[in-house]
């Protein structure tokens, strides 16, 4: 497939066909699972389909029709439940609460795809949007963890603990010593040479004798009264070199994060960002493969093996991982595996249709961790009481009227 259409606000818009949808039972997920794709193959042959636009974002999923003028279906992203597609009959559905409604009722909306590719795309784009939201709500789980938090304002040498001036030092009576010659002992007194350069660095027991034994040596100067935060050319040059690093630095983690928190343009990125879960830390995959469907999975580097890539898939008895092997020839085979494949990609769409050595078909369909069967009932009740309190306003004008 092609590129997908990525506007500025991180909305992907894309076309398909809607069929129907169909209540689901409140059962556990593997029974949900099957019940899915039971109902979906049975309707897969309907002839009532109604082309529409659908528009995926981390905010949710919207359902327009053909011409994107007319909005017949919003559905929140925390309402919504899982995500899933059948590449077979080029099917994609989601499972979600109707909008508004206080039930419990999950109804399942499928929708026909141009292709098996088409479909497969409408699922990844849903399931990478589970991801981001979790990430926005989540950001503690975040893959790349700075050492520190970065400082709210440019750094200054006075904070750094670097040399000052004589002019500096002299000020220090009209300035708020706040510990700035950090690293130097107390009882550590000023040992003068003529010798010493203008910018040589002072170790100071008090502003007032560092003035005085300055003035002795006739090291004082004009401009000796300068303001505390004058920085001669040295300092300049180094706080510049210091805020230019910061600033590059800063510029690397917002391409980073802004990178991570939008949705890919292309379907290979698209599914790599799904199958690898990017931008969540490693443990916190395996927290939430834990609790999804029977058979989805999770690539990333082999615990004792890094160099090797892996396949952890989510089986009836827990997690399993499966060595990623290279070959002579430069191909890919799961540990343990006879099949051969020249990528990433084939080696999925493979075990999707043929279960071969593993214990069970990997699933492409995806659970939001970050779903509420609740609906969040506190707009409703605001606007409730203002429709309360109109028609208490206009019974009593009425009222007084007569």
């Amino acid at each position: 497939m092609g590129e997908a259409a990525v506007r500025a606000d991180d909305t992907v818009t894309r076309s398909a066909e809607y069929v129907g949808s169909f209540p689901v039972d409140d059962c556990c997920l593997d029974e949900q699972m099957e019940q899915l794709h039971t109902q979906m193959k049975l309707i897969k042959t309907c002839r009532k389909r109604r082309p529409v636009s659908l528009k995926f974002s981390i905010k949710g999923v919207k359902m327009y029709d053909e011409d994107e003028t007319t909005l017949l279906m919003a559905h929140a992203l925390r309402r919504v439940s899982l995500s899933t597609a059948r590449p077979v009959d080029a099917q994609f559905a989601f499972v979600s609460h109707n909008p508004g409604s206080t039930d419990t009722q999950l109804y399942c909306h499928v929708f026909q795809a141009r292709h098996a590719r088409a479909a497969q795309f409408l699922n990844l784009l849903l399931c990478r949007c589970f991801q981001l939201s979790y990430l926005e709500k989540h950001p503690e789980e975040a893959q790349e963890k700075s050492a520190g938090s970065a400082p709210h304002r440019s750094p200054s040498l006075l904070n750094h603990g670097f040399p000052l001036s004589v002019s500096a030092l002299v000020s220090f009576r009209r300035a708020p010593f706040q510990g700035l010659l950090q690293g130097l002992k107390k009882n550590q007194t000023f040992s003068h040479n003529p010798h010493n350069s203008h910018d040589d660095v002072l170790p100071t027991s008090s502003p007032s004798l560092v003035r005085k034994k300055v003035i002795r040596t006739k090291a004082l100067r004009s401009g000796a009264y300068r303001s505390f935060t004058f920085t001669p050319l040295k300092q300049r040059s180094v706080q510049e070199r210091l805020t230019a690093s910061q600033e590059k630095e800063q510029d690397k983690k917002l391409v980073r994060r802004s990178s991570a928190s939008s949705l890919a343009e292309t379907e290979e990125a698209l599914a790599q960002a799904v199958w690898w879960w990017a931008g969540i830390a490693t443990d916190s995959s395996y927290s939430l493969l834990a609790d999804d469907v029977l058979g989805s999975y999770l690539l990333c580097p082999h615990p004792k093996k890094p160099k090797c890539g892996s396949l952890i898939i989510r089986c009836p008895c827990g997690l399993i991982t499966h060595l990623i092997e290279n070959t002579r020839k430069g191909k890919f085979l799961l540990e343990k595996c006879k099949a051969e494949f020249s990528s990433i990609t084939e080696l999925i769409e493979y075990y999707t249709e043929t279960q071969d050595e593993l214990p069970c078909l990997l699933s492409c369909a995806r659970v939001n961790h970050c779903y509420e069967w609740e609906e969040n009932t506190s707009k409703q009740t605001e606007k409730l009481c203002k429709r309360l309190a109109e028609a208490k306003i206009k019974s009593t004008t009425k009222k007084e009227w007569v």
